[in-house]
């Protein structure tokens, strides 16, 4: 038996077409022949037709009275047409012998106004509404759901080059490979390599991640569209893996250009990482179509993906395997030189003081990420500008550390004489036990001047250089400086304050930190009780993980704490009660000028003595020196 053969789907469209074109004909064709035979007349015609007895047939209707003629009119009309007027009025107006007629007004385009602005209106009521609800949820318009919302920038829209640029030789060496790819793809690939697929930007915030990305884009002249990870996911089911489609389909039509997806972790983050429990569809809907797009394009097309994170343990292990996001370039805080040349491009529009040295203000900088660098210029500018400078000095350089560190000056918060007494030996036992320790930074600066939230007073440190490892005495010497206020309050005073109450949880964290990451007890081996931490950067008030030891051994651990720090306080009250005399001199000096340099404080505290087994210091040249801060 043969199969039954439907009809092309094709071919019902045009037996359709013909059939309305019949129907229409056949409409015109009636109006048409109806126009030929009708005659509208006036009702008094009409009339006049039927006293002289023309009409064959009447045909009354609602609003018409048609008449069908014994024989055509001149004209060729067989049938006339009148709109009804009223008899009583037909009577009247027949007396005047006058031509009379009925016009029936049309209504239908009234009618059909009445329903259609109020539903006009109240739909564009709620398409307004609607609209300006999802331009808050940052949907943008309808027709845009579904589209990508990246920033296409050219190179002479980007503005930044390699030589913007400065304080991360190594990241860029090793994006300059992606630009030489991009300016000659041919060229660069001539033995069989390929470029990689994507590159991820890691670093802590500020680093200059999304910076370098866009010198990236400047040096090759190339597309570069730039979108932050959590513009993706919206809350509709479905747009943001069109919108990752949508955007791959833009960037190829344009290559060779560079893609750059920013926050990648709001995108990226691990399926399954909320457990069993749960979940977010529209993530991972948007994640699985992002993995798609960058196993179905060629790195040979000219196309580069490059993605920033300063959280990369949350990210998806499928995105960071080979063949997707093959090299991962790591975007670290600068190092010493690293600051010197931030600095030098943060200064370029700033009018600097002559003997300013940016060595000596990269000293004072450990630590800092290029925004806090910039932040710092700036800064350092809006101070010269407040005490009426031309020029900008190292004076304000400092003044804007202090700022960034240790928080706003505040004078008009007032201390009786007592507790200033009491932050002024608080700070000068930080000061002394300083000065005191091998090894420990030189003290750039104290003050008893209140500054930012509840700091009541403050001592700067400057370490000799940056430091990467540390062992079991500096660890112990930091923890002495730290205890030196508490130290000093209970040689003085006889009794204790609340002062030393961030001195106290540094310390606590620096011993058990000693005791359970680092193994540095005897007693308990060189055994890590402390689960390594996930977080590629430390978040300052999240708690450690949780100790993985039983209960006599966490007893165990508790000791050994206790005892680190109890041995160094002891060793920290030797060292004042040694030196009670300069401690005394120095405190009167600080009640007294409120703020003390580093100038000052060497002339002070000569003949300083260390503790027993200690050597004490010996001042390091400014040009050498970075800062780090303890608060009281």
């Amino acid at each position: 038996m043969k199969p039954t053969m439907l009809p092309d789907p094709k071919t019902r469209w045009s037996i359709g077409y013909w059939l309305l074109a019949l129907l229409a004909l056949m409409w015109i064709q009636s109006i048409w022949q109806t126009a030929r035979t009708v005659e509208p007349v006036p009702y008094s015609e009409f009339e006049k037709a039927l006293a002289d007895g023309r009409v064959a047939e009447v045909v009354v209707g609602e609003t018409t009275v048609t008449g069908k003629l014994k024989s055509p009119d001149p004209g060729g009309k067989t049938v006339i047409v009148a709109t009804r007027v009223e008899p009583a009025l037909a009577e009247r107006l027949e007396r005047y012998q006058v031509p009379y007629s009925r016009v029936i007004e049309s209504t239908w385009l009234r009618d059909i106004l009445s329903w259609v602005v109020p539903a006009a209106v109240f739909f564009a009521l709620w398409f307004f509404l609607l609209r300006k609800v999802a331009e808050k949820q940052g949907m943008g318009g309808f027709m845009s759901i579904g589209k990508s919302r990246a920033k296409v920038y050219v190179e002479k829209n980007t503005g930044v080059t390699f030589a913007d640029v400065a304080g991360v030789d190594e990241a860029k060496a090793e994006l300059q490979e992606i630009v030489a790819f991009l300016k000659d793809p041919g060229g660069y690939g001539r033995l069989g390599a390929r470029m990689p697929k994507g590159v991820l930007l890691v670093g802590p915030p500020g680093t200059g991640k999304t910076l370098i990305a866009k010198a990236v884009a400047g040096e090759a002249g190339v597309p570069f569209f730039s979108i932050s990870g959590s513009e993706f996911v919206e809350m509709f089911v479905g747009v943001g893996a069109a919108r990752v489609r949508d955007l791959f389909e833009q960037a190829r039509a344009k290559a060779p250009a560079i893609i750059f997806i920013d926050e990648l972790d709001a995108l990226g983050r691990a399926r399954g990482a909320a457990g069993l429990v749960g979940g977010h569809d529209e993530r991972e809907q948007t994640l699985n179509q992002l993995l798609v797009e960058l196993d179905g394009f060629d790195s040979s097309s000219g196309l580069v993906l490059l993605a920033a994170t300063n959280r990369p343990e949350i990210l998806d292990p499928a995105l960071l395997r080979a063949g997707r996001f093959d090299r991962q370039v790591l975007v670290d805080r600068p190092d010493k030189q690293g600051r010197v040349q931030i600095l030098k491009v943060h200064t370029r529009k700033i009018r600097l003081a002559p003997g300013v040295d940016l060595e000596q203000v990269a000293a004072l900088t450990p630590g800092f990420s290029g925004a806090d660098l910039a932040n710092l210029c700036n800064e350092a500018a809006l101070a010269a500008t407040r005490r009426g400078a031309s020029e900008v000095a190292l004076v304000d350089f400092t003044t804007a550390i202090e700022r960034i560190v240790a928080g706003l000056e505040k004078r008009n918060r007032l201390l009786n004489p007592k507790e200033r007494e009491v932050v002024a030996y608080h700070e000068m036992g930080h000061a002394l036990v300083a000065l005191a320790l091998p090894g420990s930074g030189a003290v750039h600066k104290v003050s008893i001047i209140p500054r930012g939230i509840g700091a009541l007073g403050y001592t700067i440190q400057r370490p000799t250089e940056d430091r990467f490892l540390m062992t079991r005495d500096e660890l112990e010497h930091k923890i002495m400086v730290l205890l030196g206020g508490r130290a000093a309050e209970k040689l003085v005073f006889g009794h204790l304050s609340t002062g030393a109450a961030d001195d106290l949880a540094k310390v606590t964290d620096i011993a058990r930190d000693m005791v359970t990451r680092y193994g540095m007890e005897e007693s308990l081996g060189y055994v890590a009780y402390e689960a390594p931490r996930q977080r590629f950067i430390d978040v300052p008030g999240l708690a450690g993980n949780e100790v993985r030891a039983s209960a006599a051994t966490q007893e165990k651990i508790d000791e050994a704490v206790r005892g680190i720090v109890m041995g160094a306080f002891e060793r920290t009250c030797e060292i004042l009660r040694r030196n009670r005399a300069i401690l005394e001199r120095c405190a009167r000096e600080l009640l007294q000028r409120e703020t003390l340099d580093e100038e000052r404080l060497k002339a002070l505290t000569e003949g300083l003595q260390a503790a027993h087994g200690e050597q004490a210091t010996s001042p390091v040249p400014p040009a050498d020196l970075a800062p780090g801060g303890e608060r009281m």
